[in-house]
């Protein structure tokens, strides 16, 4: 017998909405913040204030950092369908891999599967060096941009240590980048998808879904970047100064 198909997280009759057992009008809408609702969905329950404050910063975090390939995939998406604003918002979203926002999840996974026992810069000592020894990268370390600290970085940090979350994830995620930075000989301090990976591990949330608070946050300045395609096209510039400029007589090298 095939078993009953169900589901926790939200049901209707014909006069309420039920979301993870609180009712949606009468117990949500105009009282809890959009963070603090996926916080339920997530968890099953609501935050606390500390809690609440943590994961709201979390989210406000990954909202916008600027022209980057996820806004200028959905722009571009946009300008050859506008009609359709959710597959230009879908089109940036696609883009949230280990490069842009996926080294969250990378991250979150190497806080949370390192060994629980013994010294904890030993054991960011021997994460580093075994980075090292395959030529892998090292999730939540350094940032093109942002030297020598991320500021979103020094932020979460902060107040992860006014509400009580810079815990033991936090603590290792900080001595990587102390040993990273001895190993490598340059600076590797914690960007903010390290920050995000270390605090969401003291939120306890799975790594597996860690990435997806990227795609969360994201989606919104997505849509503010294409609201601003609108009205201050950006997308046509884009491309015909790339279909200009690759290929001209310069970008196709010698003969």
């Amino acid at each position: 017998m095939s078993r009953k198909l169900r589901s926790s997280l939200g049901r209707s009759t014909t006069d309420q909405v039920f979301v993870r057992g609180h009712d949606l009008a009468a117990d949500l809408i105009g009282k809890v913040s959009l963070g603090d609702v996926a916080y339920l969905e997530l968890k099953g329950r609501l935050p606390n204030h500390r809690e609440s404050v943590m994961f709201n910063a979390i989210l406000v975090t990954l909202v916008e950092h600027g022209i980057t390939p996820s806004a200028i995939a959905a722009r571009l998406t946009y300008f050859g369908a506008p009609e359709s604003l959710q597959a230009a918002v879908a089109a940036g979203l696609l883009g949230m891999g280990d490069r842009f926002g996926g080294s969250i999840e990378q991250a979150a996974r190497l806080l949370q599967e390192a060994p629980a026992g013994g010294e904890r810069r030993e054991v960011a000592r021997e994460i580093v060096a075994g980075h090292r020894a395959r030529k892998e990268v090292i999730p939540g370390l350094g940032h093109p941009v942002h030297k020598p600290a991320d500021p979103r970085t020094t932020r979460l940090f902060a107040l992860a240590v006014e509400h009580g979350y810079a815990g033991p994830h936090v603590e290792l995620m900080e001595l990587i980048a102390e040993e990273a930075t001895t190993a490598y000989r340059r600076e590797l301090p914690v960007n903010a998808t390290g920050a995000i990976a270390a605090i969401a591990s003291e939120l306890e949330l799975p790594w597996r879904i860690t990435r997806g608070l990227a795609v969360m946050a994201r989606a919104v300045g997505l849509v503010a970047h294409l609201q601003e395609e609108m009205d201050e096209p950006l997308a046509d510039e884009i491309w015909t100064r790339t279909e200009a400029e690759a290929a001209s007589e310069k970008a196709a090298g010698p003969d």
